[in-house]
């Protein structure tokens, strides 16, 4: 046996060519090699165990109990020193596998020669062996493998056959296991090249899709607008860091779309039933903000995935509101002395003709002259405010001492009854803000409100609290509210619904608030309206 096995050295690779020019291994090859040789710890352990426990009852090693036991021990010992060099050593791969198949061959013909040759049946495991290999293996060695136990096999035949006088016609067994051998190689091999060629593909494609995903998040978190991407169930899957600037608070992750706005929910909700439009324009309550949601299906088939886009429309706002307070400035500037001089000669006679006292007819027209001259002396003075709102001298103002000082003021200077004003101040409402101009904030929208109240007890209210990390002042009146058509335009310059008014009251009031880094908008509330003014972060 050991000149046939020196006779077949010429069909194996040379070992060192193998580790010279084979390909980087992958990973998946060393994990498959481990599996491979715990097999083997597994299967020399029953070989040991059979002989030591079970000798009568499997009929193992009966025609050399001591070569059996002998070999089995020594088969442990190599797969168990296998176990340590792949653990210790994840180097020249060809020449391990090499080493582990002549281990199986070696161990397992002379296992099979001590249990009485060929008839023991320990020669089929072979096919494990060479299967294994097949799948491991890379290249024409696997041929050589094939051979290697083909030849073991036949070597021990033919010893059965010169030693023992076995019949020449015991080769037919193993010459048709010896086929097997080089078939199951052939049929791994194919099988196994199949399996590397699919795990390339699926490794380049995993790689391709990690790149598009990381691309994709780029893209997201770069983006000037906040985008949200919500699942069939409501489930914001992923969002950027827009959303959090745009809802003014961090916000949770993988967390249903309520948890981030419930007016986005409601109008996802709508959208997704046919019932609401696309963009829609959105105004976000607590934050108090504008934004212009656009709803886009991600058109997966089997599930609704929909991406939101949201744009912030207080930017949009604000460059609108620089270009009107611009086109102020410059008609203030231009109009102001010339409105003046001649509206104080209009006063100035119709306080004349006041006094001569001539007839009812008279001092009614006289009547219209001076309030017609004050409410154009009202519109000038508004005008002129507006060029003052960038001299901003801030500080620390606490609401529950600064207003019911203000209230009283207004009382008394408005008329008032003692009771048509409430508070309800919370005492950690702290804010930085220029006096002057809260004051002329609060003026602006206590009169307003006043103005639509039912005019009784309580018909207006004036609340400051912490909320969400902000400090909000709301003045609530108990009127009919604004109507829905009309809030876009509250606070668009030179627009009043009361024929007395100059409609630049609410205008000045929300400029001021922004010189002060406050937001003030309209709360919708169905009856009565809130006018609320926001300060992110604020003190307490």
């Amino acid at each position: 046996m050991t000149r046939l096995l020196s006779q077949h050295r010429t069909l194996l690779p040379p070992v060192a060519a193998l580790a010279a020019d084979a390909p980087p291994i992958s990973d998946s090859f060393w994990v498959s090699l481990r599996y491979f040789n715990a097999y083997r710890i597994a299967v020399a352990g029953l070989f040991l165990a059979s002989v030591a426990l079970f000798r009568d009852l499997f009929a193992l090693g009966d025609h050399d109990v001591r070569l059996y036991a002998a070999v089995s021990a020594l088969y442990l010992g190599a797969a168990v020193t296998f176990h340590v060099v792949l653990r210790r050593a994840q180097r020249n791969f060809d020449v391990q596998l090499t080493a582990h198949l002549l281990a199986d061959v070696v161990a397992i013909t002379l296992l099979s020669y001590a249990s009485g040759g060929f008839r023991s049946g320990l020669a089929v495991m072979l096919l494990i062996s060479v299967a294994a290999a097949g799948l491991v293996s890379r290249g024409s060695q696997l041929l050589g493998y094939a051979a290697l136990a083909a030849i073991g096999v036949l070597a021990e035949q033919t010893v059965q056959v010169l030693a023992h006088e076995a019949n020449l016609s015991s080769y037919l067994q193993p010459g048709l296991l010896s086929i097997g051998y080089f078939a199951t190689a052939l049929i791994t091999s194919q099988l196994a090249q199949r399996v590397i060629t699919n795990e390339r593909v699926a490794r380049q494609r995993g790689i391709e899709l990690a790149n598009q995903l990381r691309i994709s998040e780029l893209v997201i978190q770069d983006v000037q607008d906040g985008v949200l991407v919500v699942d069939a169930n409501g489930l914001v899957r992923q969002h950027n860091r827009q959303v959090e600037a745009l809802l003014g608070r961090a916000v949770p992750e993988l967390e249903q779309i309520e948890g981030y706005s419930p007016e986005l929910a409601a109008a996802l909700g709508a959208g997704r039933g046919g019932r609401g439009a696309s963009p829609q324009v959105l105004t976000l309550y607590d934050p108090g903000r504008t934004v212009r949601a656009r709803f886009v299906a991600a058109g997966l088939r089997d599930a609704t995935v929909t991406v939101i886009y949201l744009e912030d429309m207080s930017k949009h706002e604000e460059h609108a509101r620089q270009l009107k307070l611009a086109a102020l400035g410059r008609l203030t500037a231009n109009i102001a002395h010339e409105i003046r001089n001649p509206l104080a000669s209009v006063s100035h006679a119709a306080e004349l003709l006041i006094e001569e006292n001539r007839g009812p007819a008279r001092e009614r027209l006289t009547r219209i002259i001076r309030d017609n001259a004050r409410r154009l002396d009202r519109m000038v003075s508004d005008v002129l405010e507006l060029n003052r709102r960038d001299r901003v001298q801030a500080e620390p103002i606490r609401l529950a001492g600064f207003v019911p000082t203000f209230v009283e003021e207004f009382l008394q200077s408005e008329g008032l009854p003692a009771d048509g004003i409430a508070m309800e101040l919370a005492a950690d409402a702290v804010v930085d803000c220029d006096r002057v101009h809260l004051n002329q904030i609060l003026w602006n929208l206590v009169r307003n409100a006043w103005r639509h109240s039912a005019k009784g007890s309580r018909s207006v209210r004036i609340t400051a609290q912490r909320a969400g990390g902000r400090t909000e002042l709301h003045v609530v009146d108990d009127g009919p509210g604004v109507p829905r058509e009309l809030q876009a335009q509250l606070f668009e310059p030179f627009f009043t619904t009361y024929s007395a008014g100059t409609g630049l009251g609410l205008y000045i009031a929300r400029e001021l608030s922004a010189a002060n880094g406050a937001a003030l908008d309209y709360v919708d509330r169905g009856a009565g309206a809130d006018f609320r003014v926001a300060w992110q972060g604020g003190r307490t």
